[in-house]
C-alpha cells in the first residue's frame, strides 16, 4: 500500500520550525505564490487554444517584446501577492520600477519583499516548450511602518530568506528553499494540489551535461571558449552532452536532477551578462547552493555580488559543483 503523499501546505506547516522568522508569514507568502502559479499554469496549458500567445505589442524595461502570457503572469502574481497582508513591495522583471504595497491597516507593517520573473523563457511560449516562474524573497531592511524603499530590493543574494521556481512542463512543479535544503512539489491537476515528489533535491557533484547557447560562441570570453572545448574533448567521461532549452528554469531543473552545468556568460555584445541578478541569478544561486551545487559569475560567488540597480545584469555559471569549479579554473587561467 502506498503512503499518502504530503501536500505543499502540509510540508510548509511541518517544517516551519526550520524557518528563523514567523512561520505564519512565510506560509501565507508561499501559499499566495502557489495559488498564482496554479492560475498561470492553467493559462499556460491552454495557451494554444486561445488568443493569449504571441506578442502583446509592448516592450518591457529590458527592451524585449512582451508576450501576452508574460503580461498575464505578471498581473496574476502581483494581484495575488498584493491581496495577502504580508508583502510590502514587489519588483518584477516586467515592471520599470518596484511596487509599494501598504498593509491592511495602512501603517506599512508588512515585512517581506518579493522579486519575480513571472514567465522565464517566454520566447518558447509559441512553440510549446517549457517555461517557468522564478521568485526571490527578502525581509525588508528599512523600518517597519514606513513605505518600502529601493534598498529593500537591492540586497545581496546571501540575504534571501526563500527562493524558488515553478516549471510549467509535462508536469507542473514548484521547487523552493528557505535555506534548509531544496524540495520539489508536483501539481496534481485533477485536484489542484501540489504534492511532495522530489524531497531533498541535490545536484550530483559531477555531471555530463553542459548547457550554453553555443550560437554565441564567437562572442564568449576566452575562458568560456576553452571550457566548452574541454567539454567536447574525447577523454575519460567526456565529451559531455550538450543540452540547451533556452529557458533558465528548464535547463537548471534538468541539470539539478541529472547533473550538469548551465552557463550564460558575458559576451562582447553584453559585457555585463544578460540574465538579471535580482530576478534570475540570485534565486537560482540560492537554490544551487542549497542543493549541493555552486553558482558564480566565473570569478565571484553570485550570492556575494552587490546589487546597484533593480534590473542589473550579471553573468551566471551554475550547477554541479565540480563542473562549475572546472569552468572557473578555465576562466581564471585564460
Amino acid at each position: 500500500m502506498s503512503l499518502k503523499k504530503q501536500t505543499l501546505g502540509e510540508f510548509i506547516i511541518e517544517n516551519q520550525s526550520s524557518f528563523k522568522y514567523s512561520s505564519g508569514e512565510l506560509s501565507s507568502l508561499l501559499n499566495s505564490i502557489r495559488l498564482a502559479a496554479k492560475v498561470v499554469n492553467h493559462e499556460v496549458n491552454k495557451a494554444g487554444l486561445v488568443d493569449i500567445i504571441g506578442a502583446a505589442g509592448d516592450t518591457n524595461i529590458q527592451g524585449e517584446d512582451q508576450q501576452k502570457l508574460d503580461v498575464y503572469a505578471n498581473e496574476k502574481f502581483i494581484q495575488t501577492l498584493t491581496k495577502r497582508n504580508i508583502v510590502c513591495g514587489i519588483a518584477s522583471e516586467e515592471e520599470d520600477d518596484y511596487i509599494t504595497i501598504n498593509s491592511q491597516d495602512e501603517q506599512h507593517q508588512n515585512k517581506y519583499v518579493v522579486l519575480i520573473d513571472p514567465l522565464d523563457g517566454s520566447s518558447n511560449i509559441d512553440v510549446n516548450v517549457s517555461v517557468g516562474t522564478i521568485f526571490s524573497i527578502y525581509r525588508r531592511v528599512t523600518p517597519i511602518g514606513t513605505p518600502v524603499q529601493l534598498e529593500d530590493f537591492l540586497q545581496k543574494g546571501n540575504q534571501q530568506v526563500a527562493a524558488g521556481y515553478v516549471v510549467y512542463g509535462t508536469s507542473t512543479m514548484l521547487v523552493y528553499t528557505t535555506g534548509d535544503g531544496v524540495n520539489g512539489f508536483t501539481l496534481n491537476p485533477a485536484i489542484g494540489s501540489f504534492y511532495l515528489s522530489h524531497p531533498d533535491m541535490q545536484f550530483p557533484e559531477d555531471g555530463s551535461i553542459y548547457s550554453v547557447n553555443e550560437g554565441n560562441y564567437v562572442h564568449f570570453p576566452q575562458g568560456v571558449k576553452n571550457y566548452i572545448k574541454y567539454c567536447q574533448q574525447e577523454e575519460g567521461d567526456r565529451p559531455y552532452t550538450s543540452r540547451y532549452i533556452g529557458s533558465l528554469v528548464s535547463d537548471f531543473h534538468r541539470n539539478m536532477i541529472k547533473g550538469g552545468i548551465y552557463m550564460y556568460p558575458e559576451t562582447s555584445k553584453n559585457p555585463k551578462g544578460k540574465l538579471r541578478l535580482l530576478y534570475e541569478c540570485n534565486p537560482m544561486a540560492f537554490l544551487a547552493e542549497q542543493a549541493n551545487g555552486k553558482a558564480s559569475d566565473g570569478f565571484t560567488r553570485i550570492l556575494d555580488l552587490e546589487p546597484t540597480e533593480l534590473h542589473q545584469r550579471a553573468p551566471l555559471i551554475c550547477g554541479s559543483k565540480n563542473m562549475v569549479e572546472k569552468a572557473e579554473e578555465f576562466m581564471k587561467n585564460a
